[in-house]
């Protein structure tokens, strides 16, 4: 590697049988990006600027982590959610656009609802991307988070104060925390639990399923709704009255889940689809 053009070149033989081409193209830019500190459009601008030894040995150690199907996010470590900066590694999932939306939902709904929110609670937060997004945009509420992974929770902690956010983070396994929290009821619970079943990780990419925790993301092919079944139960005794339950969910269950939800008793049940138009999120209200 002597130049940008050389990085781009060596990057798109070496990764050719691990991604298509504009993956390849897209991270290389993202790589040479925060190796050089040159913007994205120099990149592109002056593809013939060489790069310096130190640089191309870093470079050439990435390229050596991609080959083997590592995301670009665990291997950087750090990545962007609602504009946000946030550390991750393998105790979490990598933050994806389409919980983004959710998150979006959870503040449009705030700002048109006539329910007054002060309490919400995240399970399952992982990075804590949707607490720490959702508290920087409601600055006024207060905002918990459970997970299981002690692991998940000192990731999402670092994230807490690297975006000068106060969450309440509590260590617990929602399959097994029947009892109510000692806090005030809650006006929003969010979710984003596992939901990906064994024949949905035969279709995932390999850098999903031998890198990313598979404790956030797969559910017994039996019982694909467990933790929608125990989310809900746990709403239906921690949410206030008219509270609002947010979920992400498998695209494939969409309908599975919207009956769920009406057999538990909630109400005004919306399923809505991600940009992409697939089912993947779902809101019901507590009454």
């Amino acid at each position: 590697m002597k130049t940008i053009r050389d990085v781009f070149a060596a990057f798109k033989q070496n990764l050719g049988l691990v991604y298509d081409a504009n993956e390849t193209e897209a991270l290389t830019l993202l790589v040479v990006n925060e190796i050089s500190g040159l913007s994205k459009a120099q990149i592109k601008a002056f593809p013939e600027k060489e790069i310096i030894l130190e640089q191309a040995e870093k470079l050439n150690a990435i390229l050596t982590r991609l080959q083997t199907g590592e995301p670009v996010q665990y291997i950087l470590g750090h990545t962007e959610f609602y504009g946000l900066p946030f550390k991750v590694n393998s105790s979490v999932l990598i933050p994806r656009p389409e919980t983004e939306e959710l998150v979006e939902w959870v503040l449009t709904s705030v700002g048109s609802c006539q329910l007054a929110v002060s309490n919400i609670l995240d399970i399952g937060t992982g990075s804590g991307c949707i607490a720490i997004s959702i508290k920087k945009n409601l600055p006024n509420t207060s905002v918990s988070a459970i997970d299981i992974s002690i692991g998940a929770l000192g990731v999402a902690k670092q994230n807490a104060e690297l975006n000068n956010t106060a969450i309440e983070f509590i260590q617990a396994d929602i399959l097994h925390f029947k009892s109510e929290i000692e806090n005030p009821k809650f006006e929003i619970i969010i979710s984003n639990p596992p939901y990906v079943t064994q024949y949905d990780k035969t279709q995932m990419h390999a850098n999903v399923t031998h890198f990313e925790p598979h404790s956030a993301l797969f559910v017994p092919e039996d019982d694909p709704l467990i933790f929608y079944k125990a989310i809900a139960d746990f709403a239906l005794n921690n949410l206030s009255e008219n509270g609002l339950l947010f979920l992400e969910i498998n695209e494939s269950l969409g309908n599975e889940t919207v009956d769920l939800l009406q057999a538990k008793g909630f109400t005004d049940i919306e399923l809505r689809k991600d940009m992409s138009g697939r089912d993947r999120m779902v809101k019901g209200t507590r009454f």
